[in-house]
């Protein structure tokens, strides 16, 4: 079973930045960030398959949001920069066993491990 660890949430003003992190103690071979708002349902926000580097982010952040991976730490982060209060929500590291194809990568179901999430709440 892997663990998965997320930290880097907190309390940010409108078009502000904030790195996500999210450590794993173990192998994962596509990982992912998802957020839930309140009264929403969690919703994909970027992945990112390990062998390849492949990338995929939904359209709201797509050009705001980066993901990354440190393999060597087992590591994935999401740097955030041009927040909006739109962002605010619970975020949530997700790591799965397999390296899915790209149309898989925003499906919950297609992961096997998920984080505690961290707040993010964006200030107008």
């Amino acid at each position: 079973q892997v663990q998965l660890v997320e930290s880097g949430g907190g309390l940010v003003q409108a078009g502000g930045s904030r790195r996500l992190s999210c450590a794993a103690s173990g192998r994962t071979f596509t990982m992912a960030w998802f957020r839930q708002a309140p009264g929403k349902d969690r919703e994909f926000v970027a992945a990112i398959r390990r062998s390849g580097s492949t990338t995929r982010y939904t359209d709201s952040v797509r050009g705001r949001f980066t993901i990354s991976t440190d393999n060597a730490k087992d590591t994935v982060y999401l740097q955030m920069n041009n927040l909006i209060p739109e962002d605010t929500a619970v975020y949530y590291c997700a790591g799965s066993k397999a390296s899915w194809i790209w149309s898989a990568l925003a499906s919950s179901s297609s992961y096997d491990y998920w984080g505690q999430g961290t707040q993010v709440t964006v200030s107008s």
